[in-house]
């Protein structure tokens, strides 16, 4: 076996605990799509296009508000500006890649794709680019595909729940749970609660763009405490 093929069975294996977390988030994005009216097929086909679950949910709540497009767009990027600085931390392993394997990873960069990828690129510092982008498509095979499985039962589950249930607070409970997970040091502390406070105050504001100034302050304030973090 090559040592590119062993380190993707690698990245695969090191995935498999997350499944844990990944399939009723999964399955609970389906449920919550079927409530929100969005068919089988459109829900597929926004998981896969989107592949983010922190901003589906939030795309999904401003879509069930009637947000226009452009809120709901600008949201989206908003919750995952933080691959930005993914890309910046994977750039000196990954940025030989070709073009092509390049966008293709961005397109499949996520929390779990890129804590796996860059902690077996620091213990393991001999590894060839060819070894590295295996490893990396070694993550994220596995949790690609468990995703839109685990979508696509979440779906016909919703298609079973009688309306009169009504799981509206699912999704920001959904959401909370999401992105308390990603929280791992102080300034990730500092963004989310200015981020909550600042959503929590202007709640009333038209089609959810609370939410959207909410990101934007924790991101800065979250921006600031690192600087802070990097000159103490």
């Amino acid at each position: 076996m090559s040592s590119s093929r062993k380190a993707f069975f690698r990245g695969a294996a090191h995935a498999l605990p997350f499944f844990v977390v990944i399939v009723p988030f999964a399955m609970l994005f389906g449920v919550l799509s079927s409530e929100a009216g969005l068919g089988p097929w459109e829900t597929q086909i926004f998981s896969i296009a989107v592949f983010a679950g922190a901003s589906q949910l939030a795309a999904l709540q401003l879509m069930q508000d009637q947000a226009p497009l452009l809120v709901i767009l600008a949201t989206g990027i908003a919750v995952n500006l933080r691959m930005m600085m993914y890309s910046v931390a994977l750039t000196p392993h990954l940025g030989g890649a070709p073009l092509g394997i390049r966008a293709t990873i961005a397109y499949f960069l996520v929390d779990q794709s890129f804590a796996l990828s860059l902690a077996e690129f620091d213990k393991r510092a001999g590894l060839t680019l060819p070894e590295k982008v295996a490893y990396f498509f070694g993550t994220i095979a596995p949790i690609t595909a468990i995703w839109n499985v685990a979508t696509a039962v979440g779906v016909q589950m919703g298609r079973a729940v009688p309306e009169s249930w009504g799981l509206d607070f699912a999704m920001p409970i959904t959401f909370i749970g999401m992105t308390a997970a990603m929280l791992r040091t102080v300034p990730h502390g500092v963004a989310m609660v200015v981020s909550v406070g600042v959503t929590l105050v202007l709640w009333a504001m038209p089609y959810g763009t609370g939410l959207l100034v909410g990101a934007a302050a924790g991101m800065a304030a979250g921006a600031i405490a690192e600087s802070w973090k990097d000159n103490g």
